[in-house]
């Protein structure tokens, strides 16, 4: 019996200290050439506990959990600084530094926090009108409920439509929600909102899972050439890697939704990252006699694979569910039956899947992506909301494809960082419309007076896109002054001069001064291209031609 109650104590205090004890790692690479870099020195504020990256530039160190600020140091670079990161003894918490080359000196940098202001997020490309986001600060986002869009739109210079934050819809520089382009680990996300409108990117409710992210990165201004189609803003949002050392995961249920994320090893060389949701607002509502019934699925995945140590394949996925039907709540008047019976039915899916190679070369690495996205919507309304086909009153189905091939390199060489890149789409856009306007009236006798008025609207378009774009940048006068140049052209085989590469030339040029301590002077001018929606494309006039 003693030895039994010694044996209880002696696992229970072990497991009091594990439960007390997190695991932090990561790796620590240059910014611009994508190499690993050993030795370079992590430092946990608050304490005396350092390590030292190793040699495919990883480390590790055990902590009590808890909340730390941890420094990146290593000669020849600037020092990095990362707050807010959590330690938790559930999960190993991943921590990535891309550290910045010091060109002129090596002598030691001295970094500051205000907590009053983000941290520095522009670099050798967009040198101005850069906001920056962790994991940490979109989690703990006053009103954000976990949701990016929603933290994006408490940035400055964000604005919201109609001054009301009910929808997704990011308004930037007074810009329409559809001027904004989105990237996922180098592959454009077209939709990442739930009930998202059509030919927009704002929605009523988020997709992409918070716990994914590592950073996100938003330009509003001097846009890097590599991005086709911006007007107001590229958001850049980079995903971690999975748990390398066990599975682990977490589930949430609450009144409005379940989730479950998992994450792990799969083989010595590849992670993976997943995570699923299920929303059942459409059974609340019915429970409180709300009107609405929205109902929404989602899910995302990241594998990634490390070849060698120079070549990794990264594996991701996004996609949606959505439906939004109405019912008659107990207490309705006739207003609000007549406007019931005005909405139509809604429901969408959509998803996102591509694989990206890096691989590392002299001075530099290339990205070579392949991905495609798909958007489906259909609208169905019927005469007393009774799903009968003879009913019918309003039937909208439309469906829009893409597929995507993009080519980058990178190269930093003589503190210039060039990089170059090409890319191809195959679009194809599709919508059928039935809208039947007025019912045929008939007098006591049968004899028919005025017949139905119905609009049916059919449309079928698949065309070529095509880019190109260099980007040249480098700091002069002993890092005084920052130039960036970039170069682009959109090629489609739509549009009546699409194929002329001279009518979509968008050349930019952006700088940034630093003249004293006290003051900075930053400027940026360039033109930029968009291709209007597809929605707009797709119209056919009376003689059965495209109008745009």
């Amino acid at each position: 019996m003693k030895y039994f109650l010694t044996t209880t104590i002696l696992l229970f205090a072990l497991f009091s200290k594990a439960q007390n004890t997190g695991v932090l790692n990561g790796t620590v690479l240059d910014k611009n050439t994508g190499q690993y870099l050993q030795n370079a020195r992590l430092e946990i504020g608050g304490s005396t506990l350092t390590t030292l990256s190793d040699s495919a530039g990883k480390f590790r160190i055990s902590l009590p959990v808890g909340t730390y600020t941890i420094s990146a140091r290593n000669i020849g670079y600037q020092d990095q600084v990362k707050y807010n990161v959590l330690v938790t003894s559930g999960n190993v918490q991943i921590v990535n530094f891309e550290m910045i080359p010091v060109t002129n000196n090596i002598q030691q940098v001295e970094v500051s926090f205000n907590r009053n202001r983000s941290a520095v997020a522009t670099d050798l490309v967009t040198p101005l009108s850069v906001q920056q986001l962790t994991q940490e600060e979109i989690r703990s986002n006053p009103g954000g409920n976990f949701d990016v869009s929603k933290v994006v739109q408490t940035l400055p210079g964000v604005g919201i439509r109609n001054g009301q934050g009910g929808r997704n819809d990011i308004i930037i520089r007074g810009g329409a929600p559809n001027e904004n382009v989105y990237y996922l680990d180098g592959i454009e996300i077209p939709v990442l909102n739930h009930f998202q409108t059509q030919g927009s990117s704002g929605g009523a409710q988020g997709i992409l899972n918070v716990s994914f992210i590592e950073s996100l990165k938003l330009s509003s201004s001097a846009f890097d050439a590599r991005y086709d189609n911006p007007l107001s803003s590229t958001f850049v949002i980079k995903q971690r890697d999975g748990n390398s050392e066990r599975i682990s995961g977490n589930a949430r249920v609450s009144f409005t939704e379940s989730a479950i994320t998992l994450e792990g090893p799969i083989t010595e060389k590849t992670t993976f990252l997943a995570s699923a949701r299920k929303s059942y607002l459409g059974f609340l509502f019915k429970l409180i006699d709300l009107p609405i019934r929205p109902n929404f699925e989602d899910f995302q995945y990241k594998v990634t694979y490390k070849i060698n140590e120079k070549t990794t394949l990264t594996a991701i996925g996004l996609g949606a569910i959505d439906r939004f039907s109405f019912a008659v709540p107990k207490e309705s008047t006739p207003e609000n039956l007549y406007t019931l019976r005005s909405t139509p039915f809604i429901n969408q899916w959509s998803y996102t899947a591509g694989f990206n190679l890096n691989r590392r070369i002299e001075n530099g690495f290339f990205n070579l992506s392949l991905s495609r996205n798909s958007f489906n919507n259909r609208l169905d309304k019927f005469e007393d909301q009774q799903r009968i086909e003879s009913t019918r009153t309003l039937g909208l189905s439309s469906q829009e494809d893409e597929n995507k091939l993009r080519f980058d390199i990178n190269k930093f060489v003589n503190g210039w960082k060039l990089s170059a890149g090409l890319m191809t789409q195959i679009v194809g856009s599709r919508s059928n419309i039935f809208n039947r306007v007025s019912n045929e009236v008939r007098d006591t006798n049968g004899t028919l007076i005025s017949p139905a008025r119905t609009i049916s609207f059919n449309s079928d378009i698949n065309f070529w896109k095509y880019g190109a774009f260099i980007q040249a940048s480098k700091e002069l006068f002993d890092e005084k002054l920052l130039l960036s140049a970039g170069l682009r052209s959109d090629l489609n085989s739509f549009t009546k001069n699409g194929m002329n590469a001279l009518k979509t030339l968008a050349p930019r040029l952006s700088l940034a001064l630093h003249a004293s301590p006290r003051w900075d002077i930053n400027a940026s001018i360039g033109t930029y291209h968009k291709i209007p929606t597809y929605t707009a494309l797709g119209f056919i006039s009376n003689t059965g031609v495209p109008a745009n």
